[in-house]
């Protein structure tokens, strides 16, 4: 076992010092390594940096005492395996299916990780999860919400937070909703990039369009990171729908709504499939353009109001970031949080006995930061139970609006 000396040093017990090297690495608790795989340089290099930042405070949590109701926060370490800290490595995707394809085998081959966690990017998702299942490593997808990527079969893939479909269907409540307290919702335009995870939000909306009785005025897909939309945004406002639907990463958003601005097109109201929605550098850039954009999510600072300890460890987080929890680090935390709990339980490192673990998990949701019922996943890996929120961005942050039950305010609609 490779010992890190820094780590004597700081266990802080005196006699360590004197005693010879090979006692005390033998007193020393063994490592955890988990594999931690997202875009750290490029255009989605923000997002790798909030990651780092998010699971760097699930670690803290996990490999110290704190007194919150979240799984392995109370002790030190995993007593599973004898205390055992979490290290993390961490690795760059580039937001490239295939440089996360390598940097996966690499992460199993050579760090000697006994699981993965990632990795934003669903279409990086379906090649680091290949990877772990060809090596029989579990692969926990903390932020990927294409619905293919639990329907592949893969016995070693997980997914704790909803599905785009589950997104969509929130989204159609609450058109329903409106509906049924006056509000006229006839007409949608969805706009989606052309990776897995655009293509994946369309069809969940499409189908739920046709089901529910909303006809899709424009249907457009554009090209991932294309340098203009000019002409989608044409056809956005030839359309002029009752609700704009985009699914957008952070980059494309921003064109999407300067290129809005530059047209002359002001949507009625817009509700996002998250992505780029769901991020600060959006707002900072465009935030002016769009007040009361709505997206779905699967997180809500406002439950602190309900659940202190949610609020204590967003601190932690916006004290390493500089930011408050977000719709993808909230994931992120509770992805790393989920996969050490199932290490836990195991007492091992093993692949099929952490895999094993994973299937028995049940965790309540009042033990998690979400605003989930629980954590149990099904047959194919997913936690249906994971119920999702909208929010509307007023007055420079997010308040939740939907469902009834989570919500802290009446939603502004049309969006003014």
């Amino acid at each position: 076992m490779k010992i890190d000396r820094r780590n004597l040093l700081l266990g802080g017990a005196a006699t360590a010092a004197v005693l010879p090297f090979a006692t005390a690495a033998r007193a020393q608790a063994k490592e955890v390594v988990i594999g931690v795989i997202y875009p750290l340089s490029g255009a989605s290099a923000q997002i790798g940096v909030d990651a780092q930042k998010a699971f760097q405070t699930a670690a803290e949590l996990i490999n110290n005492k704190y007194d919150y109701d979240l799984p392995l926060a109370r002790g030190e370490g995993l007593p599973g395996l004898g205390g055992a800290k979490i290290r993390l490595v961490f690795a760059d995707h580039q937001a490239d299916p295939q440089k996360g394809r390598a940097e996966a085998e690499r992460l199993i081959t050579q760090e000697k990780v006994c699981a993965i966690v990632g990795t934003y990017q669903s279409a990086v998702a379906v090649t680091v999860s290949q990877i772990c299942e060809r090596y029989q490593v579990p692969f926990l997808s903390a932020d990927n919400s294409s619905p293919s990527l639990h329907r592949r079969g893969l016995k070693y893939y997980f997914r704790a937070a909803p599905h785009d479909e589950m997104f969509s269907q929130a989204m159609f409540d609450f058109f329903d909703a409106l509906k049924k307290k006056g509000q006229k919702i006839e007409t949608l335009a969805l706009f989606h990039e052309d990776t897995i995870f655009g293509t994946d939000s369309a069809n969940a909306q499409l189908k739920l369009a046709q089901e529910r009785g909303y006809k899709v005025a424009a249907d457009i897909k554009y090209r991932a990171n294309s340098p203009s939309l000019t002409a989608e945004v044409q056809q956005l406002k030839a359309a002029n729908a009752d609700v704009l639907m985009p699914s957008s990463y952070t980059t494309d958003g921003i064109l999407l709504i300067r290129t809005m601005g530059e047209l002359g097109y002001k949507a009625k109201n817009i509700v996002a499939q998250d992505a780029g929605f769901s991020e600060k550098a959006l707002y900072d850039a465009v935030g002016d353009k769009i007040p009361g954009v709505i997206s779905r999510g699967s997180f809500s600072i406002d439950l602190a109001q309900k659940r202190p300890m949610v609020g204590k460890i967003n601190d932690m987080y916006k004290e390493k970031s500089g930011k408050d929890f977000n719709d993808y680090s909230s994931r992120q935390f509770m992805g790393l949080i989920v996969m050490a709990d199932a290490i836990n339980r195991a007492k091992s490192t093993d692949g099929e006995k952490i895999r094993e673990a994973l299937v028995a998990t049940d965790m309540p949701g009042e033990q998690t930061i979400m605003p989930w019922a629980r954590v149990k996943f099904d047959d194919m890996g997913q936690n249906t139970f994971a119920d999702p929120v909208l929010l509307q961005y007023v007055d420079g942050k997010f308040v939740t609006i939907f469902p009834e039950q989570a919500k802290v305010a009446e939603a502004i609609w049309p969006m003014p």
